[in-house]
């Protein structure tokens, strides 16, 4: 295989040229050089190739500065270290001409078009990141992301999106002139919530109840991840107890299903001193006899 062309030298550009120079330098080879213009004419398919995967290279500002600081080559594969040399695949020595493993990669970048498979060119993919609220994430939405430029994409917030998983909008990454777009990959980011925290598609809340309510019973509002409910705390519930709210928790968008929301009691006193409380605790005969710590004797 012959070796790769300085990008630089194929885009007709100096290296001191900036990312819009290059842009430029690209259209306008690209527009000249379309196979479109050029059926059946193998050489200037060839070189609309060249062109177009020297921009890949160039059109990065990052891969390019890797580049020009010598870390990767014209066909945008790492170089080896000095002395080193890469056996590819079938022990062929990539260092010393050796290069079917590097054909297999060429091949799978750029389309086959130095000998095996033909197809159109793909652009680069982008990648972005967004932060959505944790409500948001559990319950799905849309949001509109501004990208650098001014450019808007709509995204859809699948239900139950976590943090680190990626949403892909095909199409939406960069455009190669004569092929097909990329994508834009976007990863997510999902802020905390004050109250509620997931455990898989299941919820957890601690709910703060009074000393009346755990003693005597009650029907109180508990909110959920959907909007409030009305639950029922059953006579003397401990602190601690927890209570399940079967399907309050999220949903799995493909067969519906939910998981479950866990409500976990907290015994709150009042903040200020209550004189009735006071007097009632001392004169409750059965509170001195009762040991809530009996179980925890070894």
């Amino acid at each position: 295989m012959a070796t790769m062309k300085d990008p630089y030298t194929v885009l007709g550009v100096s290296k001191a040229a900036s990312q819009e120079d290059i842009k430029k330098a690209y259209r306008s080879l690209a527009k000249e050089l379309h196979p479109d213009r050029h059926p059946d004419d193998t050489a200037t398919a060839e070189r609309f190739k060249e062109v177009s995967a020297a921009y890949n290279l160039l059109g990065d500002a990052a891969q390019r500065a890797r580049f020009d600081r010598g870390e990767i080559g014209a066909d945008g594969q790492e170089r080896a270290p000095h002395g080193f040399h890469y056996a590819g695949a079938g022990g062929d020595d990539f260092g010393r001409g050796g290069n079917r493993g590097f054909e297999d990669i060429v091949g799978d970048i750029f389309g086959g078009f130095r000998g095996g498979r033909s197809g159109p060119i793909r652009g680069r993919d982008r990648k972005y990141s967004l932060t959505v609220d944790f409500l948001e994430a559990a319950r799905g939405g849309n949001r509109r992301l501004t990208l650098p430029g001014g450019r808007t994409l709509d995204v859809r917030i699948p239900e139950g999106l976590e943090s680190g998983q990626q949403i892909r909008l095909k199409g939406q990454g960069d455009q190669a002139p004569g092929g097909t777009a990329g994508d834009a990959m976007i990863e997510v980011t999902v802020r905390p919530h004050p109250m509620f925290t997931r455990e898989g598609r299941d919820i957890h809340l601690d709910l703060p109840v009074s000393l009346r309510e755990a003693v005597l019973g009650a029907k109180i509002t508990a909110p959920t991840i959907h909007g409030d409910v009305t639950i029922n705390i059953p006579p003397t519930s401990n602190a601690g107890r927890v209570l399940r709210l079967k399907g309050r928790g999220i949903r799995n968008p493909k067969d519906q299903s939910a998981g479950d929301q866990y409500v976990k009691l907290k015994v709150v006193l009042p903040e200020k001193a209550d004189p009735e409380l006071e007097a009632f605790v001392k004169g409750w005969s059965q509170g001195e006899k009762h040991d809530p710590r009996a179980g925890l004797r070894t």
